[in-house]
């Protein structure tokens, strides 16, 4: 029987970010995929600021930058018009969307990035295949799984029925997970709320057929109705997503093309490369985990894709189930940081689900017909609906408040320090330093950034002014328990400012575990290894 630390089943971008942060803290891993993961269908196309500062901390946030198909710098706009092609009338305009301008922000150190799912996939793919204990089998299924106290045995089939012995499983196996049902977890919430049409098509000479400039997606608001439109690849390959969708179908290339040339008014030989369709459902399990079996991304939360959050908050759970399982595996872990996965996770989930959810309940009602009509009637009408786009959509593109200012609270591995949680605005991100919540960014004077210098493991940010003592018995502290420390003293970043004290102690996902003026004996809560009820 082959054995191994952890199996991850599922090889998408949030069993690949799994893959990627146990296999670099010296996990071994076997991944397996029932599919090649070959296609040109991809839902997800952003990969926000989050996602790419963990692609930065994995030394792989410029191969994804050379995998844009337009350039970096191509506009990352949202267009909203009547339709594309020729008689289009332009209705509204968010530039920067996802705050993808590659210009330097003092509040993170990457900017997000429009680009294929499969262009994402494909630069993660790479970089577990360089991690030697990380093995990747592909067209392997996942049978069924047995836990005991030791360990999980895992029955897989590829050509035939095979097993691996594991300490850990971790299901990334989508919105039909078969890890969920093994472990009894129950999808809560709305199935349905509508159906999609998602068409890939190429068609030479597609970006000429308009005046509207360069944009990531064009959103067609109609008389046929509500559509988004775009260009997804070098090559003229085009997307396109309209509504009204019937379950479980797919349309014929004739139905596509025709589909096509209705909404976009543009005529050309589309070459249909797939069509097919899905839903949009908003679904939470009602628990994450069982023993030594772990639920994430699509497995354990589904919602609608308004907001762009879906793939970039699966990748945070692999992150998070990463560094914690490695650290129970080499020994400085403790239960409770396994337990502090669905505790700090589920309402992080709750809470993006209900951003996604308010995005998609002002998704603009079909205007009347003469939206479309030259002359004042029309003129009128497109006024009024641009006018809503303007002043009711912009939380759907700006999103920065929730993609970095939310916190973990009530988690059995934070020093909580008794203070409420800051109010969040979901589009505005102001940095702040309470337990549980983003470490707070910096530009250093020499280019890095501060989280260039954060250590793999935890990392204790001293201001100049810190008593040496403290910071001393800090470290050894750390070096009698086994926990990975490191000490980072920088005369260009005012810690005291920055982190509202003299010291912060900084987990491995970048997010603060404790701060104060004076150093606390507090590794064994952070850790896990000392329980503490939540909320106290």
């Amino acid at each position: 029987m082959i054995e191994t630390d952890v199996v991850v089943v599922g090889a998408g971008p949030v069993g690949l970010a799994a893959s990627i942060e146990l296999g670099m803290r010296g996990a071994r891993v076997v991944l397996v995929e029932r599919n090649s993961r070959v296609g040109v269908a991809p839902r997800a196309k952003t990969t926000n600021v989050r996602t790419r500062t963990h692609l930065r901390r994995w030394g792989i946030a410029e191969h994804l930058a050379h995998e844009a198909p337009f350039g970096i710098d191509y506009p990352n706009n949202m267009v909203f018009v009547t339709r594309i092609g020729p008689g289009g009338h332009e209705l509204a305009r968010f530039g920067n969307a996802f705050n993808a301008s590659p210009e330097r922000d003092p509040r993170y150190p990457e900017h997000g990035q429009w680009v294929p799912q499969y262009k994402l996939e494909k630069v993660l793919l790479e970089k577990v295949r360089e991690l030697p204990n990380v093995e990747v089998r592909f067209d392997t299924s996942f049978v069924s799984a047995q836990e005991d106290d030791g360990g999980v045995t895992v029955t897989l089939r590829s050509d035939s029925d095979f097993q691996i012995r594991s300490a850990y499983m971790i299901g990334a196996d989508g919105g039909r997970s078969a890890v969920r049902n093994l472990i009894g977890a129950k999808l809560e919430g709305q199935h349905g709320l509508s159906h999609h049409y998602n068409i890939i098509f190429r068609a030479p000479g597609m970006s000429t057929q308009h005046d509207f400039g360069p944009a990531a997606i064009y959103w067609q608001i109609g008389k046929d109705g509500f559509s988004a439109v775009g260009p997804m690849d070098v090559d003229d390959l085009w997307f396109f997503s309209p509504g009204g969708a019937k379950p479980g179908t797919s349309l014929s290339d004739d139905q596509a093309r025709s589909l096509i040339r209705e909404r976009t008014g543009v005529d050309l030989p589309f070459e249909i490369l797939s069509a097919d369709s899905w839903t949009a459902s908003e679904l939470l399990a009602d628990k994450y985990a069982e023993g030594r079996i772990f639920l994430a991304g699509d497995a354990c939360h589904l919602h609608p894709p308004a907001g762009g959050y879906g793939m970039n908050m699966g990748v945070g759970d692999g992150v998070d189930l990463g560094w914690k399982i490695a650290a129970v595996l080499h020994g400085w872990g403790g239960d409770a940081l396994l337990a502090s996965y669905e505790a700090e996770r589920r309402p992080v989930h709750r809470a993006v689900m209900d951003e996604a959810m308010a995005n998609y309940a002002i998704y603009v009602a079909p205007p009347p017909p003469e939206i479309e009509h030259d002359g004042p009637v029309g003129e009128a009408i497109r006024a009024k609906v641009g006018g809503g786009i303007q002043a009711s959509k912009a939380r759907e593109f700006r999103t920065l408040g929730t993609v970095l200012g939310l916190c973990y609270a009530d988690s059995p591995v934070l020093v909580e320090e008794g203070t409420a949680i800051p109010e969040r605005d979901s589009q505005n991100y102001v940095p702040t330093a309470r337990p549980g919540c983003l470490a707070p960014h910096a530009w250093l004077a020499d280019g890095r950034s501060l989280y260039d210098l954060f250590g793999d493991g935890f990392t204790l940010l001293a201001d100049t002014r810190a008593d040496p003592a403290d910071v001393a018995t800090a470290v050894t502290q750390a070096s009698q328990a086994g926990v990975p420390l490191k000490v980072i003293q920088l005369d260009d970043v005012d810690v005291a400012a920055l982190y509202g004290a003299r010291l912060a102690l900084v987990r491995p996902d970048q997010h603060v575990a404790w701060r104060g003026d004076r150093w606390a004996a507090v590794l064994d809560v952070v850790t896990g290894r000392k329980a503490v009820a939540r909320g106290a």
